[in-house]
């Protein structure tokens, strides 16, 4: 007698039962009887239930209990305890079993994933009706979103909508400017809230030459502009800065953070990746040029590959080589799908607002890029210095394979060796070959990419990669640096996370307005400096951020996410820095160029693995540049950038942590260097007037851009008299410290560190 193996006799048994339920419905005494039901629309049913609560498991190769429940053909075949669906006879059916019982779906983390009873009536409604599916009809788990994972069919993968401007509201307290207003005062009409009154003068110049340029307006500045009574006095300012080189070095060092800049490599030995800052000027010049965004794309991703390539777009391909970069690693095979992922994750986070990087090793958990995605994208990196065996270990190409001798990325063949998609990220478990091409979540653009053709010096593939990204039609890129562009400028995206446009990440507050500005930003020439007037240019923005009934609205709208005022936000640490130099008198504002190294404490360096030799600060002298020319070490950062939340650099960094903390507040007391900038903002303050009273005057005006009041100036003069009565110094030598401890005070000042 022959033996059955454990599968084998589940099987027998569950298709004994299932003839022995057949023939109990055919003799019409089944423990549930057969009933003739309307049918039941798959869709409405059985789909949505399959795709919400079972596809997770019940899918692919390899599915869960061998059940597969993506076609009629499959789920009648079973599992591995034979029938799951026995047609009219839902009592019968052991999926409906399984579900009602709540053994499925299992728990997860501990907690119960029981069904709620409208879903098992749907199920039961389904199977009760004949168990009915669509000829051809194949469940895919990413073909709509539910409530665990996103479909194809998420907000941020559809196309632009192109929304029309909404009607202008008709109160005058909510009187629009421009379309952005049109968008976000139109909403703000329908809840009900009157905006906050615009800002005065001052605080608006203040505001936006932080944001465009990144330093403080000097009092000549303000004055000027609060005198000016032409219509578009505003307008003049807005323009006189976005044509300012200062303008370039403030939005590139946001891009910096987003491409996880760094000029060394990380790791113990942290050594310096040569010709990095190079990269810095490429996109310092790139935005003040205007460079065409899709163009500004294209050169960093396959700057060697365009048809006009020189040394300035294989210098933007720097962007490929500025992750970090372990030049010993403990299995060199696997390291380079280590380094092939940093590709995959900043080109698409930063471009894309997607984590790509999450399906290498299985298809993702919640949004709609499968296993094979990851390696199709990835198959645009594989042929470059990866794969290099003749050189310094994933050194990168050689400056004649470049052209150029920069710190840059090429193809080393034409002819790579297969990239296979790899079983769980393993690369000792390699499975089918990867096609080039790219990600399948946008499908009316979903192509494989062509081969080279046979004169060609690269694989094309990082090229038509990048004119992917750029497609027009591709309504992930503009979605993405729009959104980017308002955080900058507003605080906070109208996406409120500006690298993730998936289902973990927060869905937008005014699509419609999202939408409409991405769409105008690609109708013009993917052109930045068009849509940051647009914005720095609205009534919205010019907002004050104080608010008549800021305590009922916080209740209503604790985020302002409606922008019924302006946010208030503390200066980043670059320009905390930048302002204090420019403060002193000390600012060095030439443009481009090595970077210098900051000095740093000798208690600072002590955690360096090559204490002697790892690090050798600049001259005082050639530290006095904008914070964007400091050397960026990525196992020393320097501690005052540290203080006020300076991005991590091995990966895309999208939105700094801002926060406020007593640290900051002792660096600023107590740091060496502010000690020395405070001393040289007060013998400035001092040289100018022998009086104290115009001393004060001339104090404040640098600082803070305008005269004290009556009580300001009487405390500061309060302050020096105190101060320069006391100690055993000379007079001269106590005065010199009562200025200087004035001039530090207002460095410490919440109007010198915030912009209202």
């Amino acid at each position: 007698m022959t033996r059955l193996s454990a599968r084998q006799f589940r099987m027998t048994c569950a298709a004994v039962r299932a003839a022995i339920c057949a023939a109990l419905m055919v003799a019409g005494i089944a423990g549930s009887q057969a009933v003739a039901v309307e049918p039941a629309d798959f869709e409405a049913t059985a789909a949505g239930v399959f795709l919400r609560r079972c596809i997770e498991c019940h899918a692919a190769a390899d599915p869960s209990g061998g059940l597969d429940v993506t076609s009629q053909t499959s789920l009648a075949r079973g599992g591995d305890s034979g029938a799951v669906v026995i047609e009219r006879i839902p009592a019968a059916s052991l999926l409906l079993q399984r579900i009602e019982s709540g053994e499925m779906p299992p728990e997860k983390n501990g907690r119960s994933q029981r069904l709620p009873p409208e879903e098992i009536d749907l199920m039961r409604r389904w199977i009760a009706a004949g168990a009915r599916w669509p000829e051809g009809r194949v469940l895919d788990r990413y073909e709509r979103t539910t409530d665990v994972r996103a479909g194809r069919d998420w907000w941020s993968l559809q196309p632009l909508t192109n929304p029309a401007l909404p009607q202008q509201p008709v109160a005058a307290a909510t009187a629009c400017l421009n379309p952005v207003d049109a968008f976000i005062r139109n909403r703000l009409v329908r809840e009900g809230i009157a905006p906050a009154a615009e800002a005065d003068r001052r605080t608006l110049l203040r505001r936006l030459s932080f944001d465009l340029v990144g330093l403080p307006p000097t009092s000549r500045e303000i004055e000027a502009f609060i005198a000016d009574q032409s219509p578009d006095a505003y307008e003049q300012q807005v323009d006189r800065l976005l044509a300012s080189p200062q303008f370039g070095e403030r939005q590139a060092r946001h891009w910096l953070d987003v491409a996880r800049f760094a000029e060394t490599s990380g790791y113990e030995r942290d050594a310096e990746k040569p010709g990095a800052w190079r990269y810095r000027d490429w996109v310092v010049k790139a935005f003040n040029n205007d460079m065409p965004f899709d163009r500004f794309v294209t050169e960093q991703l396959a700057g060697d590959e365009v048809p006009d390539a020189s040394e300035q777009t294989v210098i933007a391909t720097g962007f490929l080589r500025l992750g970090t970069w372990d030049d010993e690693p403990n299995d060199p095979n696997e390291y380079q799908y280590e380094r092939l992922e940093d590709l995959v994750h900043v080109t698409s986070t930063a471009f894309l607002g997607f984590t790509v990087k999450c399906a290498r090793c299985h298809d993702h958990k919640f949004d709609p890029i499968t296993h094979t995605d990851y390696y199709r994208m990835a198959a645009a990196f594989w042929p470059g210095p990866l794969q290099a065996r003749d050189r310094k270990l994933l050194g990168g190409p050689k400056s004649e394979e470049l052209g150029h001798d920069v710190l840059g990325w090429t193809d080393i063949t034409v002819a790579p060796l297969p990239l296979h998609v790899l079983k769980k990220g393993d690369p000792h478990r390699p499975l089918h070959e990867a096609r080039a091409g790219s990600l399948s979540c946008v499908p009316a653009l979903e192509t494989d990419f062509a081969p080279p053709a046979a004169s060609a010096r690269t694989t094309g593939r990082r090229l038509q990669l990048a004119r992917w990204i750029t497609n027009p039609a591709n309504p992930l890129t503009p979605r993405v640096i729009v959104n980017r562009l308002w955080q900058h400028h507003f605080g906070a995206g109208l996406c409120g996370d500006p690298d993730n446009f998936g289902f973990n990440g927060p869905q937008p507050v005014h699509p419609e307005l999202l939408d409409w500005l991405a769409g105008d930003f690609v109708a013009n020439g993917w052109r930045l400096k068009r849509i940051h007037r647009l914005m720095v240019t609205s009534a919205t923005y010019r907002e004050a951020s104080v608010h008549p009934d800021a305590e009922a609205l916080a209740i209503t709208d604790p985020a302002n996410a409606l922008l019924w005022r302006a946010n208030r936000r503390r200066l980043d640490a670059e320009s905390i820095r930048d302002a204090i130099l420019d403060v002193s008198g000390e600012l060095d504002r030439r443009i481009g160029g090595e970077s210098f190294r900051e000095q740093i404490s000798a208690e600072a360096l002590e955690g360096l693995s090559q204490k002697g030799g790892g690090y050798k600060a600049s001259p005082p002298e050639a530290c006095r540049r904008r914070s964007l020319y400091m050397f960026t070490k990525r196992g020393l950062i320097v501690p005052m950038m540290t203080a006020f939340d300076m991005c991590d650099t091995t990966m895309p960094t999208g939105r700094r942590d801002v926060s406020i903390v007593a640290p900051q507040a002792l660096t600023l007391l107590n740091n060496n260097w502010v000690r020395e900038r405070s001393a040289a903002f007060a013998g400035l303050v001092v040289a100018s007037a022998a009086e104290p009273a115009t001393r004060v005057e001339v104090a404040w005006r640098r600082a803070l851009g305008r005269t004290p009041t009556d009580a300001e100036r009487a405390a500061a003069l309060d302050h020096v008299q105190v101060g320069a009565a006391a100690g055993p110094a000379t007079a001269a030598a106590r005065e010199e410290t009562a200025w200087t401890s004035l001039c530090q005070v207002l460095l410490n000042t919440n109007e010198f560190l915030f912009l209202d």
